[in-house]
C-alpha cells in the first residue's frame, strides 16, 4: 500500500507539474479543424516537405545523451560575452536598423514600424530556470527595455523562440501577433486576445501594421512543447515593406526550399539564418554553418545575419564554432555577413559590424 501511494504521488506530481502554463495547450476547437485541413497536415501531425527525422538513421538517442554527458571543449564562454547598451526605444526611424539579443531574437525597425521576432528574455531556454542558462552578458535585454512593439513574430513554438515569461510580460506593449499555425493556442492560455493574433500556414500571407507584408514559408523542422511534436506548424516569413524585403529564417535544416523561396521572393536585402546548435546526429533539422552560408546564397540574400547562436548550449559543438565556420564559408562564397556584438545596431545600409568579437 505505501508502495501504491507513494506511486500515486508520484504521478500526481508530474501531472499538476505539466499543467503549468509554460507548457502552453495544444490546438483544439475551430483552431484545429483549420489545422487538419491544412496541406501539410496528415495522421495527426505536421510535416515537412522532405523527410525529416528529428534524429539522423544512423544514430541512437542512447548514443546522443552519452555525447552530451561527456565533457567538452569550450562549450560555454570563459568570459562573460561583450554587448553594447542600446536606447532601443530611441531609434532612428530613417532606415532600417536591427538589434540583435543573442540566440535567434532580435527587434527590427523598418518603415517606421518596431517588428520583435522570437524573443527569450528570461535567461533560460527551457520549461525550467535550472536548464539551458544563458550565457553570463548574454542576456543583458529584458522586457522593460522594449518599446511598443507594433507585430511580433513567432516562428515556432520551441522553447528557446516562444518564451512563456518573456511573452507573458510582452502582452501590454504587443499590437498584433503574427505566428505558425497552432501556435496561437498558447497565446491565447497567456492571456493573449485572440483578436490581434494571426496565425498562417505555408504559403499564406498577411498585412499588418498597415504598410508590412509578411508571408509564412516551409522551413524543415518540427515543433511541440511537450510529448508529442508536429502539432503546431513551424515556419520562415518573408518580410516586405514598398521599399526592402527581409528572410526571417527561424530553424531549418538545409533543403531546396531556400532556392525556392529565393527565385520567388528575392532578392532580400537582408536574410537572417540560424547557424548554431548543430550536430551531424541532428542533421536534418538544423543546419550546419556551410550550409547556412549556401542557403543565403540560394535566397539570393544581399547580406547574411547568422543567429542561433551567442546565448545559450543546445548542442555539443563549441560555443564559437558557428560563427567562426559561416565567416569562412562566407568568405568563400564571397557573401556580405554581419556580427553584431548583442545590443549593437545593424544599420541596413552600413554593411557593418564585421567585428570578430567572440575571439
Amino acid at each position: 500500500m505505501l508502495f501504491f501511494f507513494a506511486l500515486l504521488l508520484i504521478i500526481l506530481s508530474i501531472w499538476l507539474f505539466l499543467q503549468q502554463p509554460q507548457f502552453g495547450k495544444v490546438p483544439s476547437a475551430a483552431r484545429l479543424e483549420r489545422i487538419q485541413k491544412s496541406p501539410g497536415y496528415r495522421e495527426g501531425t505536421f510535416h515537412n516537405l522532405s523527410p525529416t527525422p528529428v534524429m539522423a538513421e544512423d544514430v541512437s538517442m542512447w548514443d546522443t545523451l552519452v555525447d552530451f554527458i561527456k565533457p567538452g571543449k569550450d562549450r560555454k564562454p570563459d568570459r562573460p560575452l561583450p554587448s553594447v547598451r542600446t536606447d532601443l526605444k530611441a531609434l532612428p526611424a530613417d532606415e532600417p536598423r536591427l538589434v540583435w539579443f543573442g540566440h535567434s531574437s532580435y527587434l527590427l525597425t523598418v518603415a517606421g514600424r518596431k517588428i520583435l521576432v522570437d524573443p527569450v528574455f528570461s535567461g533560460h531556454a527551457s520549461p525550467v530556470s535550472f536548464f539551458g542558462k544563458n550565457y553570463p552578458g548574454s542576456n543583458e535585454y529584458s522586457v522593460g527595455d522594449m518599446p511598443d512593439i507594433d507585430v511580433l513574430i513567432l516562428t515556432h513554438d520551441h522553447y528557446d523562440h516562444l518564451d512563456y515569461r518573456t511573452i507573458d510580460q510582452l502582452r501590454p506593449k504587443v499590437k498584433e501577433v503574427v505566428a505558425s499555425l497552432g501556435v496561437g493556442a498558447h497565446l491565447e492560455r497567456w492571456g493573449y486576445d485572440s483578436g490581434i493574433i494571426r496565425e498562417l500556414a505555408w504559403h499564406e500571407d498577411a498585412t499588418v501594421a498597415g504598410v508590412l507584408r509578411l508571408t509564412a514559408l516551409p522551413a524543415r523542422h518540427f515543433s511541440g512543447r511537450l510529448f508529442k511534436r508536429g502539432q503546431t506548424l513551424w515556419s520562415s516569413f518573408v518580410l516586405q515593406t514598398l521599399d526592402h524585403t527581409f528572410y526571417l529564417g527561424g530553424d531549418s535544416g538545409y533543403d531546396s526550399h531556400f532556392a525556392e523561396i529565393g527565385t520567388k521572393y528575392g532578392p532580400f536585402d537582408l536574410a537572417i539564418l540560424e547557424c548554431g546548435q548543430y550536430n551531424e546526429n541532428w542533421r536534418y533539422i538544423h543546419m550546419m554553418p556551410e550550409q547556412t552560408a549556401q542557403a543565403a546564397v540560394d535566397l539570393q540574400a544581399k547580406v547574411l545575419l547568422p543567429v542561433h547562436w551567442g546565448k545559450f548550449t543546445l548542442a555539443l559543438h563549441p560555443w564559437y564554432e558557428p560563427i567562426e565556420r559561416v565567416t569562412a564559408k562566407a568568405q568563400e562564397l564571397n557573401l556580405p555577413l554581419v556580427t553584431p556584438r548583442i545590443g549593437e545596431p545593424v544599420i541596413l545600409s552600413g554593411l557593418a559590424p564585421t567585428f570578430p568579437w567572440w575571439r
